[in-house]
């Protein structure tokens, strides 16, 4: 059950300067609609009083300036453009004033392990899935010990859960953590922009006191190309991870008995990550992203891996150099920020692309046998193949505009991916590049 669509608002404005394309974007449901008197529905020439049950104050009361009180939510918050455009959204979770950048995300499923996910840091992620909060939330869905993303934004939020495993609701959870969430906007509408004009800072507010200029100058100052995000969400120290996949959730039944030591980087690792790499077997010692690579060399692994991480790679000089001192000596997988950074390593570039990849449906070609897999992605930047150096492939690449989204270098005993292998939005297709990995470390064994 969501939010009654006839209580929208008219989505945005346009401040002075901005497009007036702002107006076509309007969809039929979102034209105000007139409210009825004091609580009162007409029905034939009878009224009824209108009762709502709902979850955590998600469509509680409001009153307006005519000082009526209606059962409904009216918008009271605002995430405000740098190209000038107003939205105007209801809110849920943490009040406040938050900058970011607006990426949307295509999965279906899966907002908790995005909220959980590192990668998002400095980030506002806006759902293209229409009907968002339906699961709840459980705490065995968490990929990190934290929320690292700036905001979330949905067009519609579930006012009840229905999911055995959920212990709280969405709107819970993100109050909980203070994280901002808004809906009741034009989710269509903002990704479409942002498609056709690429990744937008943006500003979210509740606060009524902020006008929308002061919020467009906030966003316009904004931002993050050449922040090194990475340092605030790695470890502070080394630690050891031992659990695997729970066996109820467990799909690969052939498990490895060979063991291997892995160290893996955290520039802002998944648990699930992990988890995989322990079910294959392996024995894994994650460090933080600034650990000297002659102190992981003396741990002598069988392996290491570059893990995924929010930003810029460009940003992490310290990071590519890490990577240089450990590539060739011993069996190396890089996966997203990691393969990033393995590119910058090899002598490749890097750039930043329009919108980025974020979502559950990605097409990605293994061009050594035409297997395509269905794959989930998180970033917003991408390895120039043309800048790599003879010897290191290209092994996949997406089928959505054929960017890189693998490399291989025999020689110099790597392989990365542009996605996450460990990921299970539905099918299970990419966790055999963890099989690969392993192999890759047998052989070197040899």
């Amino acid at each position: 059950m969501a939010a009654h669509p006839a209580t929208a608002s008219a989505p945005f404005r346009c401040l002075s300067g901005a497009r007036p394309r702002c107006a076509d974007h309007r969809s039929p449901s979102s034209l105000a609609v007139a409210a009825p008197p004091a609580g009162l529905r007409p029905c034939g020439s009878r009224a009824l009083r209108v009762r709502a049950k709902v979850a955590s104050g998600v469509q509680g009361a409001s009153v307006v300036d005519d000082g009526v009180e209606r059962p409904w939510k009216l918008s009271d918050a605002r995430l405000v453009l740098e190209d000038g455009s107003v939205w105007k959204a209801k809110s849920f979770g943490a009040s406040g004033t938050q900058v970011g950048e607006v990426v949307f995300n295509t999965s279906l499923t899966g907002y908790q392990e995005i909220l959980t996910d590192p990668s998002y840091a400095g980030q506002f992620v806006l759902m293209t899935n229409p009907h968002i909060g339906n699961t709840g939330v459980n705490p065995d869905d968490e990929e990190s010990n934290q929320c690292f993303l700036g905001g979330l934004i949905i067009r519609n939020l579930s006012i009840c859960t229905s999911n055995w495993r959920c212990k709280e609701t969405l709107e819970e959870y993100l109050i909980k953590r203070n994280i901002m969430g808004i809906y009741d906007v034009d989710t269509r509408a903002i990704t479409r922009r942002l498609r056709e004009d690429g990744s937008l800072i943006g500003v979210l507010s509740t606060d009524q006191s902020r006008t929308d200029g002061e919020l467009l100058e906030m966003a316009k100052k904004w931002k993050i190309v050449g922040v090194d995000l990475i340092s605030g969400v790695t470890c502070d120290a080394p630690y050891e991870w031992s659990d695997k996949t729970d066996s109820e959730w467990e799909f690969k039944k052939d498990q490895s008995s060979a063991t291997f030591h892995v160290v893996a980087y955290d520039f802002g690792i998944k648990h699930n990550i992990l988890r995989r790499l322990t079910s294959y077997g392996c024995k894994i010692t994650v460090v933080p992203a600034n650990w000297p690579a002659s102190e992981v060399l003396k741990m002598k692994p069988d392996g290491v891996l570059f893990s995924n991480g929010p930003g810029d790679p460009a940003a992490v000089p310290y990071a590519v150099k890490t990577v240089k001192e450990i590539i060739g000596k011993v069996p190396v997988f890089g996966i997203c920020m990691g393969h990033q950074l393995i590119g910058q390593a090899l002598g490749g570039k890097t750039f930043k692309m329009k919108f980025g990849h974020h979502g559950g449906n990605h097409p990605v070609c293994d061009l050594r046998s035409g297997r395509v897999d269905i794959s989930a992605q998180n970033h917003n930047y991408a390895v120039d193949p043309e800048s790599l150096p003879e010897g290191a492939k290209v092994t996949h690449i997406n089928l959505n505009d054929n960017s890189c989204a693998g490399l291989q270098y025999p020689k110099m005993k790597l392989m990365s991916l542009q996605y996450h292998p460990e990921s299970s939005p539905g099918p299970h297709d990419s966790d055999t590049a963890f099989s690969e990995f392993i192999e890759l470390m047998k052989s070197n064994r040899l």
